[in-house]
This record gives C-alpha cells, structure tokens and sequence, in this order.
C-alpha cells in the first residue's frame, strides 16, 4: 500500500473561478495564467477546464510547447518575453505572443528572421518597479516595434503592486494611461486582485492568476468565500499513529509544544518533504475527519502532529485535510483554505501551490 498522502486537482473548482472572473470582468477577455506548471497544479491537469479561457499565459518556453501539444491553437503569452535572440525562433515556430520590457528584446526582434510577424505586448513599469520601460521611455519603445516588420500588433501591458492593499490602483492607472494615451493597442492591465477589487477597470484582457485556483489574493482582509472562489487543489493524508500524552510530554523535535493537561495527539503522514511548510508553528489548522484541529510541536519531513482533543473519535486511518476540500466537502461545503495555512507559516498561498512535492500522488478528483 503507499503512503496515505495525496493531492487532488478539482476541475470543476478551476472552471468555476474561471467563470467568476469573467464576471468580473464581463467585458473583457480572460488570460488563464498557468505559469510555474499552473501554480504546481500541472499544466496537463488544468487545461481541460481552462480550456475555454481566451488565452494562456505563462514564462516558460518548454510550457508552452506542452500547451500546443495538447493542440491548444489559440493565443499563449509570454509574459517576461524571451530570455535570448533564439527563443524567438520558437515564438515563430509555435506562433506566441510575448513581452516586450527592454531595449535588448527589440534589437533582437529587430534582427529576427521571420515569415510571420511577432504580436508583442509592450509593458510599461507604472510603479512596480520589476520589468518594463519607464512612463518617458515607452513612446520611443513604442515607435521602434512599430517601425519593424518583424511586428504586427502592438498591445500595452502593466502590472499593479499594490491592487491587493488599501493604496489601490489609482496611482498606478494614471501613470499608465497618461503615457499609453493615443496609443493604438489593446490593454492588459489587470491581475488576479484588480480583477476582484477594482471590477469597472478597462482592461481588453485581464490576467486571472492566483483565483484560477482558488486562493484570495487579498487574504486575509478577504479570504476566498468572500470573492466566491472553490479551492482547486486539496492535499491530504491519513493518521498513521496516536500518541496519549500527560502534563509536561513534549512533542518533536526541539520539544518545542508542551502538553499542560492530558490529551492524544495524532501522527500524519505528511511533512515538508511533501511540500508542506516547515515553518507551520503549533496552531495551524488541519481537518480531521472533517473537524478542524491545529498541529503541536515541529513538522518534520515526513510527519507532523495534530491535537485530537476536537475529534475524540479520530483513529487511526482517519482522514487528514491539510488544506483544501474536507471530506464532507460534497454536503456541506466545508473546505481548509490554503491561505489560513499559509498564514499560520509566515507566507502566501501561491508559495504552498508551488512547493508541493513531486514524491506526492496528484490525481484528478
């Protein structure tokens, strides 16, 4: 028998945050962002689902390759553009769209061997401060793409840093559009969190990262009920062992939890080897068998401890959520958000997606 753990990939959780950014967004047309393998989702596993999004973005040339082989035909963005002059030999070869963020990308451009002109997307650093030309030099950049055969069309693209917070857009979108006006072009502008706080934004296409696959970008001012997301990975394991322990037992290494009454501890076979966070303190929550405990002491790399104190009847065998859908999910909708388990380690939701281990089992629910 293998080991308990597993993660599930839930399609129909992927396809509905998809239709609830096309609410958001009525108007607009919708990049599926599938970038680092889909968040750790797997590109092969999401794509049936987000199939009916008008476009995939992602960095990786080797993905998007995976995204034509599995015959889709329609736009795939680049979204940092490529690396060096050969990469534009497979944006040719496999008819991609990129990025545009510096002067070098357009000298390689502008030597490129071409039958077909290259769709760019020009962006603009209005504050982000990461990739793109400044709101002075965009014009300049603008002209030299244009005055090339190896480009066709031209779109405009930036990036918020903080749609996700109080501060907002605003500063942000009047940088952009006072450099972008009377530009020709479509518009990409906004990210995951624009496109749940600041819905009456224009934007041609929006860039729907983070809730394609459930998380909050805002959490934990909203977490990911509030915007109507599902999560669409859901890791978990089983029980393996029980522990009774009496007042002054220690659990871990470090002995760092203390027991200061009796109680029964539960051993799950899972830990940061399996991708989940080494740096969860005692607290941070877990289902078992459905009902919502905490961990004690240290994880280690294959296992971690859960208080049982909530689940008196917890066993061994019983079923441990570590994040995503409980085991009732089907009737009452219960569910562990990936974002409070984040929390609990210091970090995002994005990063736990991320750093699932390969040694995991992934299935399609």
């Amino acid at each position: 028998m293998p080991r308990p753990i597993e993660a599930l990939i839930h399609p129909d959780a992927l396809a509905h945050n998809l239709a609830r950014a096309r609410a958001q967004a009525p108007d607009a047309r919708v990049w599926a962002v599938v970038k680092a393998n889909a968040y750790g989702h797997g590109i092969e596993r999401v794509f049936e689902p987000l199939r009916s999004a008008d476009g995939f973005a992602l960095l990786d040339l080797a993905e998007a390759a995976r995204l034509r082989a599995l015959d889709w035909r329609g736009p795939i963005l680049l979204l940092e553009g490529v690396f060096e002059p050969r990469d534009l030999e497979l944006c040719s070869r496999l008819n991609l769209w990129h990025a545009v963020h510096n002067e070098q990308q357009i000298d390689w451009l502008s030597r490129h061997k071409t039958h077909q002109p290259h769709r760019v997307f020009l962006k603009m650093n209005s504050g982000m401060n990461r990739l793109g030309f400044s709101p002075t030099a965009l014009r300049t950049a603008w002209a030299r793409l244009n005055a090339l055969p190896q480009v066709d069309e031209i779109s405009l693209m930036t990036h918020f840093s903080d749609a996700d917070s109080p501060t907002g857009i605003a500063h942000q979108v009047a940088v952009f559009e006072q450099a972008t006006r009377d530009l020709p072009g479509e518009r990409s502008l906004s990210n995951s969190a624009a496109v749940l706080r600041h819905a009456g934004l224009a934007s041609d296409w929006v860039r729907a990262g983070i809730l394609t696959y459930g998380s909050a970008p805002d959490f934990p001012e909203h977490d990911s009920a509030h915007w109507g997301l599902q999560p669409a990975m859901t890791l978990r394991s089983k029980l393996i062992g029980i522990q009774p322990l009496q007042p002054g037992d220690t659990v871990g290494y470090g002995s760092r939890f203390v027991a200061e009454t009796a109680l029964r501890i539960g051993i799950v076979a899972c830990g940061y080897a399996d991708g989940y966070p080494r740096h969860a303190g005692s607290g941070t929550p877990v289902l078992v068998d459905g009902v919502r405990c905490a961990t004690v002491g240290r994880v280690s790399m294959d296992m971690l401890a859960v208080d049982l104190t909530p689940v008196p009847a917890a066993q061994l065998g019983s079923e441990v959520t570590l994040w995503g859908r409980g085991p009732h999910f089907d009737q009452d909708g219960s569910c562990l958000s990936i974002d409070e388990v984040a929390q609990a380690a210091g970090t995002i939701g994005y990063e736990l997606m991320c750093a699932l281990a390969p040694r995991v089992p992934v299935t399609l629910s």
